[in-house]
């Protein structure tokens, strides 16, 4: 069964995160909820403390079939800053596996060269960061191993979109009709 990490940073969008982990444990993925520090709460750009899962510290990386970067802009720039969290995207990356990003943190792809010749889509004022893209108006756009997201309000497409990826299209739908998302 595939696995999947989501990485929460201080300052990261808590719909964007936490949408991701509810669609995908619906639909019966593992998602785990990893701090990029040693401390297990993390605040959200709104002030709500989440509890993660685990710490990066404590991640085993060759078990995960996709890394997941929420937005917000104080947490894009902690995750960024985050060079062990770097190293795996970047090495996810080369070695075909999936990645994933919304809202502002698509700009860590850009930033490192990672959408060069890829179709992707961001919040809007952080499309210029989206370096050698054909940049979208997409909620969601997938692009080889990469799949990209807006912004908050494209959070259930986004999860929708990594849910299908890894369980199935059929299964996916069935969590939309579910939850009664009606794109």
């Amino acid at each position: 069964m595939s696995k999947i990490a989501i990485f929460l940073a201080n300052g990261f969008e808590e719909i964007e995160g936490l949408t991701v982990v509810d669609i995908c444990r619906r639909c019966g993925l593992t998602i785990d909820m990893v701090s990029i520090t040693e401390e297990k709460q993390v605040m959200g750009s709104h002030k709500i403390p989440v509890t993660a899962d685990m710490t990066l510290s404590q991640v085993n990386f060759e078990e995960y079939d996709c890394l997941v970067l929420p937005g917000g802009g104080q947490g894009t720039k902690n995750l960024e800053a985050c060079e062990p969290l770097m190293q795996q995207i970047d090495a996810f990356y080369a070695s075909g596996k999936y990645i994933a990003a919304i809202c502002a943190a698509p700009s860590i792809f850009g930033h490192r060269g990672i959408l060069k010749g890829k179709r992707a889509c961001a919040y809007p004022c952080f499309e210029d960061h989206l370096e050698g893209a054909a940049v979208t108006a997409g909620p969601v756009e997938v692009d080889g191993n990469v799949i990209t997201s807006r912004g908050m309000g494209t959070s259930i497409p986004f999860g929708l979109e990594i849910a299908g990826v890894f369980c199935g299209q059929d299964k996916a739908d069935a969590c939309a009709h579910a939850i009664v998302f009606q794109p």
